[in-house]
């Protein structure tokens, strides 16, 4: 296969001799299941919930269940899709993107190895016509040990696709008033699986809009630090579900987010999102939408103002 990281294929073992292997340490590059997953499946907007103006962005924060997944489509035509959500909800999502129109992901970025964001990457990838794939190269010792990860590794490798390290730093796209950039992951190896996350700010016209994985409050130190005069945006997709781990003061006041939508499962095991963060939004005056309660959220700027649309009815995948 061609891409910057190996694959690395595990022959089937006793379990034994699989602890064995993990202890030595296998050599990998991506993917790790989450322990915070629970099931869910994808809200799907009913045809006047789909943006159709010119010279707009739309961004879609997709109702995923306990899961992420955003997709931006640009007014040049060009698609964006950040995370998949669980494997559960990937016929949904695909059925989803067809009812928009798109045929092709030019830019499709999995901010982290966990499986209730890259669940639906291996039928997406199957499905679409694909570009840039963008990931975080985790180090070696934190090996993927997952169908998730097997999954995405064999679509990947069916059709040849190029794989690139997403770290902090890199400008993905820069044309007329539209720039993607990655802030994060600032270091090249974690504790926290989470902290590898991408985070990607999108700058059209006068609005931004930053995207966060679900990155800790190591990573949005190190973001604070490294880029305190660039992290304001005017659309937040909160850390890691709103968990009391993520979110911190400090990052927050930095971002200043006029707008902050939360991607969790209605009812989910983990009692997301944390009330103290819903404060801490509070505290910066940001205006807080939940998928778990609101549904698909679309937010559209034409570069000087913004609109966001909720009140999605769930529907049946066709």
């Amino acid at each position: 296969m061609k891409g910057l990281f190996p694959i690395t294929r595990r022959k089937k073992v006793s379990i034994p001799a699989l602890f064995a292997a993990i202890i030595l340490g296998i050599a990998a590059w991506f993917f790790a299941s989450d322990p915070e997953r629970s099931p869910g499946g994808l809200n799907i907007p009913s045809g006047d919930f789909i943006s159709s103006e010119t010279g707009s962005v739309s961004v879609y924060y997709l109702d995923v269940g306990q899961g992420d997944s955003e997709l931006i489509c640009l007014p040049t035509g060009e698609n964006i899709l950040i995370d998949a959500g669980l494997s559960e909800g990937a016929d949904q999502l695909t059925t989803y993107l067809g009812q928009l129109g798109v045929r092709k992901i030019d830019y499709l970025i999995a901010t982290h190895p966990h499986a209730d964001h890259i669940g639906g990457m291996a039928k997406v990838i199957s499905n679409l016509e694909i570009g840039k794939i963008y990931v975080p190269k985790v180090a070696d010792s934190q090996v993927p040990t997952t169908r998730v990860y097997e999954n995405m590794l064999d679509a990947v490798e069916k059709k040849g696709l190029r794989l690139t390290q997403g770290k902090a730093g890199m400008t993905v796209l820069e044309q007329d008033n539209t720039r993607l950039e990655f802030l994060a992951p600032v270091e090249d190896e974690y504790n926290d699986l989470n902290n590898y996350s991408i985070v990607a700010k999108l700058t059209f016209g006068q609005r931004t809009f930053l995207f966060t994985g679900d990155a800790e409050k190591e990573s949005e130190q190190q973001m604070v630090k490294k880029y305190a005069d660039s992290l304001r945006s005017d659309v937040l997709k909160v850390c890691h579900h709103g968990s009391s781990s993520s979110s911190s003061a400090g990052f927050l006041k930095a971002v200043a987010p006029k707008y902050a939508i939360i991607s969790c499962g209605k009812d989910n095991d983990y009692g997301h999102p944390n009330k103290e963060v819903l404060t801490r939004l509070a505290n910066v005056g940001a205006e807080v939408y939940r998928t778990d309660e609101q549904g698909t959220i679309l937010v559209s700027s034409d570069g000087t103002d913004l609109t966001v649309k909720t009140g999605l009815p769930l529907l049946a995948a066709s």
